[in-house]
């Protein structure tokens, strides 16, 4: 299942590419919470794009060029938190919470193409893979990256929507490939877990929530 990855597989290539910036960012001691929210602001630019323009490749260029933007700032800010030894806690939650917002705010746009009840059942569905891997990594399992429909797939899809206006059948895309994504990594962790039983694994003290 290691690898089922989609784009992701490209994440250390990217990496590379915006070295530079990174050593730009360290060296005007940008905080990481900046990248934070202006990953958050881009995503929610796109959105807004996507619900105010008309659908075509002038659209697509620009949803395009600021979803590229979230995907830097969710790169960076962790970059820089670590180059610069400024990894929080908070911070860890501050990360989370940004990429799950900028998420529902790119597809919020999407609302003004297609049934507002496939808007949220697709955002829903969006959020699944990452609920997969935090509970993951809460158990002790490594955590969990990759598709075949990940973070960077759902921004991709969401260029396909503003450059097509066929929001419809691309939604449905975006949810069914992120509720395959959650189920395989629900595989992959029970192989991380190395199998535990059900039983054990559900009534750990100070578990239930």
């Amino acid at each position: 299942m290691d690898g089922v990855n989609g784009l992701y597989a490209l994440k250390p290539w990217y990496t590379a590419r915006l070295d530079p910036v990174l050593r730009q960012l360290v060296l005007r001691r940008v905080p990481p919470a900046v990248l934070t929210a202006g990953g958050v602001g881009a995503a929610g630019a796109a959105g807004a794009a996507l619900a105010l323009m008309r659908p075509g490749l002038p659209t697509a260029l620009l949803v395009g060029a600021l979803l590229a933007g979230r995907l830097a700032c969710a790169n960076l800010d962790g970059a820089v938190a670590r180059r610069t030894g400024r990894t929080t806690r908070r911070g860890a939650v501050a990360n989370e919470l940004g990429d799950r917002l900028a998420d529902l705010l790119a597809l919020a746009g999407a609302a003004a193409l297609a049934p507002p009840a496939l808007v949220l059942g697709a955002a829903l569905a969006a959020c699944a893979p990452s609920w997969v891997s935090l509970a993951g990594a809460a158990a002790g399992a490594p955590r969990l990256q990759g598709g075949p429909v990940g973070k960077t797939e759902r921004c991709a899809l969401l260029v396909a929507v503003a450059a097509t206006g066929w929001a419809t059948p691309l939604l449905v895309v975006l949810g069914a490939g992120s509720l395959v994504t959650a189920g395989l990594r629900l595989v992959r962790l029970r192989a991380a877990l190395g199998g535990e039983g059900s039983v054990r694994l559900w009534t750990t003290p100070g578990s239930a929530s």
